[in-house]
């Protein structure tokens, strides 16, 4: 390792071993980042208390010779992607969505959903008007970061944001605090529906687990340190989509939507409910990954 130390001086010195090593080890890209350069940045950024979220700043300092504790600090956290195959954002315990940062560990699945795109625009054209929605629903939170986003789309809008698990509320419970929206955001824990009482909202969204157990076999070795619960959903990757279904018309004003995330399922969802009038909502992100249906809509 000394040998290394002296070796490689400056920013540059280190992207490019970082790069090297990540692709050397193969590892899976898919939490962020989604190659062995920008991960690689990412982390080196992350390490020298250098903004993250200002990637361009890292051309100013390129050339710019570390010194040997700082060395250390970088090494250290490349070799922990290497060598744990630890999602970068469990190693930084940060993750952005929509231009906001959020607090992760492995007690959550890290933010990635597609409905950041639409919540930046307010759900349009779904929505008419974003400051007419008084109450939506975040189903199976995790981190809170969807309903925080919400709180922000809605600035009417009570959120409630539920989850089965009490160890993702803690952590939810730290981002909606970061944000100052303990007012706004109530947490709820039960499975599914079971936390929520009779109350009914204008919007409901979830990114629930829908990973079907062939591909979950299949997992690269960064997803297994997430939660297998929010991530494993039966043969078929729709058994949480299908008890959304039948309970989400008893908590759906009239009138009100439901949005669910699927990944890349679009072609098991529409086999397995052929008689619903399904809605594609394609973003900027990815196309065909979350479904819609009006309240009228459910049986």
């Amino acid at each position: 390792m000394s040998e290394l130390l002296d070796d490689l001086h400056t920013i540059r010195d280190w992207l490019r071993w970082g790069t090297s090593r990540f692709n050397e080890a193969k590892l899976f890209f898919g939490h962020g980042c989604d190659n062995a350069h920008d991960e690689a940045a990412w982390l080196i950024l992350h390490a020298l208390h250098l903004p993250p979220d200002r990637p361009e700043q890292l051309g100013h300092y390129l050339d710019a010779r570390l010194t040997r504790h700082e060395r250390l600090a970088v090494l250290e956290l490349l070799q922990q992607r290497i060598a744990r195959r630890l999602p970068a954002a469990y190693l930084t315990h940060e993750a952005w969505q929509a231009g906001l940062r959020f607090y992760v560990d492995e007690r959550v699945l890290i933010p990635r959903s597609y409905f950041a795109d639409l919540l930046i625009e307010g759900f349009a054209p779904w929505v008419d008007d974003p400051h007419a929605v008084e109450s939506a629903l975040d189903l199976c939170t995790g981190s809170g970061c969807l309903a925080i986003l919400m709180a922000h789309a809605f600035p009417n809008a009570q959120i409630d944001a539920a989850d089965i698990s009490q160890d993702a509320l803690e952590v939810a419970r730290r981002n909606v605090a970061d944000y100052d929206l303990k007012e706004r955001v109530r947490l709820a824990q039960g499975d599914l529906f079971a936390g929520l009482g009779k109350r009914k909202y204008d919007l409901i969204i979830s990114n629930p687990p829908y990973v079907t157990t062939a591909a979950m076999h299949a997992l690269p070795a960064e997803y297994r340190h997430e939660p297998e619960n929010a991530l494993a959903a039966g043969d078929d990757g729709l058994d949480i989509v299908r008890r959304i279904l039948a309970g989400a018309k008893a908590h759906l004003k009239p009138g009100g939507l439901l949005a669910i995330e699927v990944g890349h399922n679009r072609d098991l969802v529409d086999a397995a409910f052929p008689a619903l009038p399904i809605t594609w909502l394609d973003t900027d992100s990815g196309e065909g990954k979350i479904f819609m249906l009006r309240r009228e809509d459910l049986a």
